[in-house]
């Protein structure tokens, strides 16, 4: 469903999917691509890279704020190696007042 007026979410992966594996195809030997973006466009980008059909997507879940998902090409396409990754641990405390 549009919301908003906005793009739909298979939209948004027919226009970041592309960019996404132009970048990866132009890097070298065990190179490291490092994707920005907000979290919908990375989780819609994710399930288009791993071959999910569109009502599937929602299963990846969200990203946190300042995480990420790490994607490795595997024998059969990509892989999910790690999501929603980087929760940092909880604050030390000290016992100043």
């Amino acid at each position: 469903m549009r919301r908003g007026g906005g793009e739909l979410e298979t939209e948004v992966a027919d226009r970041a999917a592309p960019v996404v594996l132009d970048h990866a195809d132009k890097l070298p030997e065990n190179g490291t691509l490092v994707v920005v973006s907000h979290g919908g466009t990375i989780r819609t980008t994710i399930g288009r890279l791993l071959g999910l059909e569109a009502h599937h997507w929602e299963g990846l879940g969200g990203l946190s704020n300042c995480c990420w998902s790490v994607l490795g090409r595997g024998a059969r396409g990509w892989r999910l190696m790690e999501h929603n990754a980087g929760t940092l641990p909880e604050p030390v405390l000290g016992d100043d007042d």
